[in-house]
């Protein structure tokens, strides 16, 4: 379990008829919610739980791999590969329309969910809203697993527009536990806008790592050639029957007021426009000719960089991150099998990233995951190094950079942009 206490946010959702920035305007209300980082309340490293959510990370990205080699192999950056299974041994204390919805903070920076529905009539599921992955899953009423007894659960005769497919899914975790299910469609609804024939899967196992989470499952945001269902993902399907006009949503991830809009930005949270780069094409929010500064000085330049919301801290190639902390004073090594860097903590660099534009900065406090131990003055970086197999020179870029900036998706161009949060 992830214990924090509950804070109220915001998440909003909207539907505009172009990519533009647009006001908001007052819409309806549904619960969001994030659940817990690598830090603890009084202010240390978590350093089991930062273990388990790196391990995660890497499985995650590992099924991506195995998908992507499925779908369309020729997408797959240079140097990719699929690494293979990590484990870890879990402990009892680890493991036009405009619509508009209000946020839960569970517990802090790990997972970004809010409420959906499936089915006529309509399921609720309390979804973790996932820009690294594109399938959707959550709980079946047939789930033989006991984590499945706290959740809620989808169940299919209930249903007057489900329909059974062929094929199973399945994804494996870090303590020897999968998620695993048959396939279905079914009618999907966030905050009133809807895609019919949606294909998810109603898992009837579920790992143990979602023992405490208050999430139901998963709704990934990313590109289609990365979906183990092979189907478009929520927002590309919603578009393509007429639901919704434009194909771009942006996220504030913040302690507070954080909101995600489906069908533009939000003007109201950010100065400026929106500055656009390209994807890359390999299904990911993936954009080039990236640098990483600190203190104001280039220390990494022309890599990739994945932004992606199911992922806690910041992943870099291990040669790449430890180039960086020869820049950071003071800093070194601190966990070498899971690349984790320490440094002084009242010697906090600044760290920004630019990708030919403006520089945005990663906060001190968002960069900061805490404290060694309550006698030491080292803190640890939200920087780690690791080989993902996501390709060469690909960095991943998660909630520590992202809190720090508004982010746009955007379907319609193929491109991430970013703003100046107000």
């Amino acid at each position: 379990m992830f214990p924090k206490a509950a804070l109220i946010t915001t998440v909003t959702l909207a539907l505009l008829s172009c990519a533009t920035p647009f006001e908001r305007s007052t819409g309806t209300s549904i619960p969001f919610a994030k659940r817990s980082g690598v830090t603890t309340e009084d202010g240390l490293f978590d350093h089991e739980l930062a273990i388990q959510s790196t391990i995660q990370t890497h499985n995650k990205h590992r099924q991506n791999m195995i998908n992507l080699q499925n779908n369309d192999p020729e997408s797959m950056n240079e140097g990719a590969e699929i690494k293979p299974l990590r484990v870890y041994n879990a402990t009892a204390n680890h493991h036009e329309r405009r619509q508009k919805e209000p946020t839960i903070d569970e517990d802090s920076d790990l997972e970004w969910a809010g409420y959906i529905s499936i089915g006529t009539p309509a399921q609720n599921f309390l979804i973790d809203f996932d820009t690294g992955s594109s399938d959707l899953w959550v709980p079946s009423s047939s789930c033989t697993s006991s984590v499945c007894t706290s959740k809620h659960k989808y169940t299919a005769s209930s249903s007057t527009t489900t329909a059974l497919k062929s094929g199973t899914f399945t994804i494996h975790y870090g303590d020897g536990s999968t998620v695993s299910g048959p396939v279905y469609t079914d009618t999907l609804s966030v905050a009133g806008i809807t895609s019919t024939a949606q294909y998810f899967s109603p898992v009837t196992t579920l790992s143990n790592s979602f023992s405490g989470d208050p999430i139901d499952g998963i709704l990934g945001m990313a590109y289609q050639k990365i979906s183990q269902l092979g189907q478009p993902p929520f927002v590309n399907l919603a578009k393509s029957q007429g639901h919704i006009s434009s194909a771009v949503f942006g996220m504030k991830l913040a302690s507070s007021g954080s909101e995600l809009y489906i069908g533009g930005t939000d003007t109201a949270l950010y100065s400026g426009s929106p500055e656009y780069h390209s994807v890359t094409g390999s299904g990911y929010w993936q954009i080039s000719g990236a640098k990483a500064l600190v203190n104001n000085k280039a220390v990494n330049t022309g890599f990739q960089t994945i932004i992606d919301s199911g992922t806690t801290i910041m992943y870099g190639p291990p040669s790449a991150v430890q180039q960086f902390y020869k820049s950071v004073s003071g800093a070194s090594l601190y966990d070498s099998q899971n690349g984790y860097y320490q440094f002084p903590c009242n010697k906090a660099p600044t760290v920004a990233f630019s990708w030919g534009g403006q520089s945005w900065t990663v906060s001190a406090a968002n960069f900061n995951l805490g404290r060694v131990s309550s006698k030491s003055s080292y803190c640890v970086g939200a920087l780690a190094g690791q080989d993902l197999g996501l390709g060469t020179n690909v960095w991943l870029l998660g909630d520590s950079f992202m809190k720090n900036v508004y982010t746009a998706f955007s379907f319609d161009q193929n491109a991430v942009g970013f703003a100046t949060l107000k």
